[in-house]
């Protein structure tokens, strides 16, 4: 039960993932001041109930007026009819047709940047090409110079910080400011190009964003469509690359499940949505209750910080049978690893697509790619997130 865990390395507050879930799906973390939710049904019923748990988790907080410029705008922190409203809105960024046409964009992209790989016999399989290749996408995208894609590295740094939410002391602003200080020279960046986008539109997400409005007619600040468009890069940029860097890591580890992907690549996308449920990249989700309210039959007071454990509630064995085996075949498999609800991710169809198409590119290319053996996988730091910022890999 602890091999995969234990082969790579995997740290032990990640405890769902050495097959260990608290008898207690609903408890309250006296040190860090969190309510702290880990079975799958009591997740689930936070996620669908938008109105007793708030996405605002920052109004627990005195956030001052510069920390503010950085946070409002930040979709995942709205609720109710404007966040809804706003969701419509970058939509149709993310349209079918818009799928259609990135399939066809990876395809191309994807086998330029394998062709510069050729005759390369290890390689990392994100820093020489999945990053490349996300990064590429995401410029286009929001129409940023993809020479320039490097910045969106400042969203890496956030993903490697320690602190911990808290509500304890100063634990709330340290935790804001670990988040956001990295950032600025990305918002920076992302400022500059949204004037000239002023000046100029294009038929990219950044001209879009100056479209936007709230309910009541207000076009968006400045400063709120750049933490508009951070939210979109932190919910989309690394999602494909640490995605299948984890894939990666399970199929290494369990040989016969790779077998059958590699005799039927109709199970790629059956087995990105177990990698999602079995190895949960972003582990942690946050909310604020709104009024006292039951979870799992425990009664949190109005008012307080809740962190929902994505992770282990996708290893709920009430939900998945067999909760700790890897299993491309599994189905149904209704797991949280894109949230649910009103905040269900919005570039989860972006990242089905994106998946798919660069990991059969891949399986087209090298028939025997593997994990290099002789170089350790390297982790995001953050402890809440668990996923692959670099991976070694062999062709031969």
């Amino acid at each position: 039960m602890t091999e995969f865990a234990d082969r790579w390395g995997l740290a032990a507050d990640k405890y769902w993932l050495r097959g260990q879930l608290p008898d207690e799906k609903v408890k309250f973390d006296e040190e860090l001041g969190v309510w702290q939710v880990a079975g799958y049904p009591e997740v689930l019923a936070v996620l669908n109930d938008s109105e007793s748990f708030s996405a605002d988790s920052t109004r627990l907080f005195d956030v001052d007026e510069e920390q503010a410029k950085l946070i409002k705008g930040d979709m995942a922190q709205m609720n109710g009819p404007e966040h809804i409203h706003m969701r419509r809105q970058v939509g149709r960024a993310f349209s079918p047709k818009a799928m259609d046409d990135l399939e066809v964009r990876i395809t191309k992209l994807g086998g330029e940047l394998l062709d510069k790989l050729a005759g390369r016999d290890r390689f990392d399989l994100l820093g020489d090409f999945i990053d490349d290749l996300s990064g590429i996408l995401f410029s286009e995208l929001l129409g940023t110079p993809a020479e320039h894609r490097d910045m969106f590295k400042a969203v890496d740094q956030t993903m490697d910080s320690d602190v911990q939410m808290s509500t304890v002391g100063e634990g709330g602003e340290e935790y804001f400011d670990s988040l956001l200080g990295p950032l600025l020279p990305l918002r920076d960046f992302l400022g500059d190009i949204i004037n000239e986008r002023r000046r100029e539109p294009k038929q990219d997400l950044l001209s879009l964003m100056l479209e936007f409005k709230y309910l009541d007619g207000r076009p968006m600040a400045h400063d709120e469509i750049i933490n508009f468009a951070v939210a979109v890069l932190g919910a989309g940029h690394l999602t494909s690359p640490i995605l299948i860097g984890n894939t990666m890591l399970c199929l290494e580890t369990f040989p016969e499940q790779a077998a059958k992907v590699r005799a039927d690549r109709s199970l790629v996308p059956g087995m990105f949505e177990e990698v999602m449920r079995y190895f949960t990249p972003a582990t942690t989700s946050y909310r604020a209750t709104e009024a006292e309210v039951e979870v799992g039959g425990v009664t949190i007071p109005k008012d307080q910080m809740v962190s929902l454990q994505l992770g282990a509630a996708n290893r709920d064995p009430r939900q998945f049978p067999d909760a700790d085996t890897f299993d491309v075949t599994r189905a149904p498999n209704q797991h949280v690893g894109y949230g649910r609800g009103a905040h269900y991710c919005i570039g989860a169809a972006m990242a089905r697509v994106e998946t798919r198409i660069i990991f059969n590119l891949v399986l087209d290319r090298y028939a025997h790619l593997r994990v290099d053996p002789d170089v350790a996988p390297v982790f995001f730091g953050s402890p809440e997130f668990t996923g692959v910022r670099s991976l070694a890999v062999r062709t031969d």
